[in-house]
């Protein structure tokens, strides 16, 4: 792969923006689709950027790529480490880090773009590439279709993508159907009645209300889910106080939840609510807790005749051996949204980003698994994919994917 586009990748990763406020990495991937030759708009769904080349006619393939960071400090260590701040949702300052690699899907889609833009001869069709905002919080692909999407730059015929993974660098790895899960945020407000630390008898403690809650939240999966279905419900934040004599009046409890299927998902969200309600109830709180749900989108499901009609162009960029079905992904994206908004069917796939000499002993998938399991995965401070191989399969894989849809047969 080019220089320039690593250089670029290094540039973004030193560079890292919050949800919404990706304005820099907007302006230059704008700047890249320009020279290479798309008609470029900036500005869709606040600070989305998306690309249109248009080469006869023929069917539109969408390629996407995502471009927010996460509030994280990096650990890495690497030369281009972040030492990026932002101002969060709640108006804090925050480091800013591209823990889950979306500097590497922002460079491989500008690399795509750049090559098919390059080898017109290759394919027919229009190419469609969109840089979208907020994935992290799960509101990006809403506000780009909300802002005219598909009325201002047309309707794909296929959604293609890719998130890069703690897999094999060199690896591809896609799944048929459901791929990855449905994701929900959700905030608890608990309200106790705070006081001295030395009366107790004199409070409602929202801290041994919160403690209660947490441990009982966790009896949702292992005793109202059934073993052969799956979700995850993760307490990633508990706030409360500012002292250690003070007794608080409230805390708050923020959730992370993963489904698949509606009827878990939903029957999980009502759990919960049940339980926070109930452990109130039993600590006598004077005020019913508040349970609010304020991100969420439901599970991508990718198209299985797509899957399959993409699948050889996947095996031919990279090897057959090299592309994997990974089981169902417990992580969440907001792709599934653009397809479902289009009427199109989804190929989403992941982008192996390790350095693959640390899987040289592994002599099986169960042993590659296990050596994944071991290493820094996305949301990671320590979560850095090596350059190469992993830009260079990621560009081939998106190119590949997309000569695949794009000839000149009528539109189905």
């Amino acid at each position: 792969m080019s220089e320039p586009l690593a250089e670029l990748y290094r540039d973004l990763h030193r560079h890292p923006e919050l949800s919404f406020a990706e304005t820099r990495t907007a302006a230059i991937a704008a700047t890249w689709l320009r020279e290479a030759g798309f008609a470029t708009t900036d500005g869709v769904g606040r600070t989305g950027v998306v690309g249109v080349l248009r080469n006869g006619d023929g069917p539109t393939a969408l390629l996407r790529a995502d471009m927010d960071a996460l509030p994280l400090r990096e650990h890495t260590g690497l030369p281009y480490a972040s030492e990026a701040v932002g101002i969060d949702r709640e108006g804090a300052e925050v480091p800013v880090m591209h823990g889950c690699g979306h500097d590497m899907h922002v460079a491989c889609l500008l690399g795509a773009a750049q090559t098919l833009a390059a080898d017109r001869s290759s394919w027919r069709g229009t190419v469609l590439a969109v840089v979208q905002p907020a994935e992290e919080i799960g509101q990006g692909a809403q506000a780009m279709i909300d802002d005219g999407l598909y009325d201002r730059f047309g309707r794909p015929d296929v959604v293609l993508g890719q998130h890069v993974a703690p897999l094999p660098a060199g690896t591809l790895a896609v799944r048929s159907g459901p791929a990855f899960a449905a994701a929900d945020a959700v905030r608890v407000m608990l309200f106790g009645r705070g006081g001295h630390g030395s009366r107790p008898e004199t409070t409602i403690d929202p801290v041994v209300m919160a403690a209660a809650t947490v441990m009982r939240l966790q009896t949702i999966v292992s005793r109202e889910v059934a073993g052969t279905d799956t979700a995850i419900v993760t307490i990633g934040a508990l706030h409360a106080g500012t002292k250690e004599n003070i007794i608080p009046d409230r805390a708050e409890l923020l959730l992370s939840i993963r489904s698949f299927d509606p009827a878990v998902r939903r029957r999980t969200l009502d759990a919960i609510e049940r339980i926070v309600r109930a452990e109130a109830q039993a600590s006598g709180a004077e005020r019913v807790p508040d349970v609010s749900v304020f991100d969420g989108f439901p599970a991508v499901v990718n198209d299985e005749q797509a899957v399959a009609r993409t699948m050889p162009a996947l095996q031919a960029a990279v090897g057959p051996e090299r592309v994997f079905d990974p089981g169902l992904v417990t992580g969440s994206e907001d792709v599934g949204l653009l397809a479902t908004a289009a009427g199109a069917p989804c190929v989403f796939w992941l982008l192996g980003g390790a350095d693959p000499a640390q899987f040289a002993d592994a002599r099986s998938a169960e042993a590659v698994m296990a050596r994944v399991a071991e290493l820094p995965s996305n949301h990671s401070p320590l979560f850095a994919p090596v350059i190469e191989p992993t830009l260079t399969t990621g560009v081939g894989a998106l190119v590949a994917a997309a000569r695949t849809w794009l000839h000149a047969e009528v539109r189905q």
